[in-house]
């Protein structure tokens, strides 16, 4: 697309925008004169769609009315609401519905899916990760290795982007993996790094991991919801995510898993069991022996948290009636043009590290603050943009298709050259 500067092009490409519409979906914050914020943070809470509430009061008038009863006759009942939010995800992450299910929160699932697939034996006990992934993805599998009697300094292997470079290259994570070849038990990315936005592909590591007898994992927070993702052709082992960002379910709302159709009956892999993940035919038995149910199901422990699946299932269903690849085209579009925008402004202060490559990120772009002068942050923040601070020196910024306009994104560039010239 070619990018033009001035407002009239932002104008004209949102009349001409087919997904437009769907911001109304949607509470915007305003600010304390009334006026509607740029809202830039997606990438840590989504937006609210106006639904929410609705589908979230259906269910606590259900409970009032049914109580314990609400289980088989709430309108939709509650024995079985999970099963409402499967197939709209696992149309989201590329996966199919026996691969897919919503439970807990992330690092709950990712210490669920490390019990299964991280399995240290002899030399091969290794696990391959990200230089500055998530910090709770590291908390996380450290205490994973600690727990098995292991130790992280000799276990953990990180990949770095090279010296000079923002982000890591893909046939520098492919030599790591096979230098250590077989002493690697799992490789574990996030879909797309929380600080600088790069997203990685995922079929091309999960091979790389493959390749040498290891497990592949992700962490795709920053990615269910924002890129195209093909988790079953991925050939990826599991995945985990989060619903509170780009998703919109709501703070700290409901998790969600993959796992891959070739362990669906890999009924003696090690996992910690509860009654949820039991055979639905004879859960209500109560017998003693763990019966566990085919696909992610069977990874499940307890029963869902309904008001949370309210508050997700109303954002899915704008999922579906806009399409994932018709939001996915319209952020390398939104996402370009921010990047045009901000590489037009002519301060050094300032660089975009997320990698230029559109296949190469999702809609977030990290801009770099030279010396780290927060103050640039807390001046656009104070002019009715919403976007994040990561120490030491960056700015996140994410125009999310559903709900942002392309002029959001030229008011944004605006402010941002005013608020540089201003310092």
């Amino acid at each position: 697309m070619n990018f033009q500067t001035g407002s009239a092009f932002a104008s004209e490409c949102d009349r001409s925008d087919h997904l437009a519409s769907f911001r109304d979906r949607f509470f915007i914050p305003v600010t304390s004169d009334g006026k509607e914020v740029i809202y830039f943070t997606g990438n840590s809470l989504g937006l609210q769609p106006r639904r929410t509430g609705e589908y979230v009061q259906t269910e606590l008038a259900d409970w009032a009315r049914y109580a314990v009863d609400g289980h088989l006759n709430a309108r939709n009942p509650w024995l079985s609401y999970h099963e409402l939010l499967t197939e709209p995800m696992a149309r989201i992450i590329g996966a199919n519905a026996s691969e897919t299910v919503m439970m807990n929160s992330l690092t709950v699932n990712l210490h669920l899916m490390l019990v299964s697939f991280y399995r240290p034996d002899g030399k091969r006990r290794k696990i391959v990760i990200e230089k500055g992934a998530f910090p709770s993805d590291r908390y996380a599998i450290e205490s994973q290795i600690k727990c098995r009697g292991l130790d992280p300094n000799e276990c953990l292997i990180e990949v770095n982007p090279r010296s000079g470079e923002n982000n890591i290259r893909h046939e520098d994570i492919e030599s790591v993996i096979g230098t250590h070849n077989d002493e690697i038990a799992l490789v574990m990315f996030g879909g797309v790094n929380y600080y600088t936005g790069q997203a990685f592909d995922i079929a091309r590591i999960t091979k790389a991991a493959h390749a040498v007898g290891a497990f592949a994992g992700f962490d795709l927070a920053h990615s269910a919801g924002n890129i195209d993702l093909y988790l079953s052709d991925s050939d990826a082992d599991f995945a985990v995510w989060c619903s509170y960002k780009y998703l919109n379910g709501g703070p700290g709302g409901i998790g969600g898993v993959f796992v891959h159709s070739r362990h669906s009956e890999s009924f003696d892999i090690c996992r910690f069991a509860g009654w949820w993940g039991h055979d639905k035919k004879t859960r209500f038995l109560m017998k003693p022996e763990f019966k566990p149910l085919k696909g992610a199901e069977g990874w499940q422990i307890s029963n869902p948290p309904i008001l949370q699946m309210a508050a997700l299932r109303a954002s899915l269903e704008i999922f579906d009636d806009a399409g994932m690849h018709s939001l996915r085209q319209k952020s390398l579009r939104l996402t370009g043009y921010l990047e045009f925008l901000i590489n037009g402004i002519a301060d050094e202060r300032i660089e975009i590290i997320t990698p230029s490559n559109p296949q190469e990120r999702g809609c977030q772009l990290s801009i770099r603050v030279k010396n780290a002068d927060r103050s640039l942050f807390h001046e656009i923040t104070r002019r009715g943009v919403f976007t994040d601070w990561r120490e030491p020196d960056v700015i996140r910024v994410a125009p999310v298709p559903l709900y942002n306009s392309y002029n959001d994104v030229y008011q944004f560039a605006e402010i941002l050259r005013e608020s540089l010239a201003k310092m």
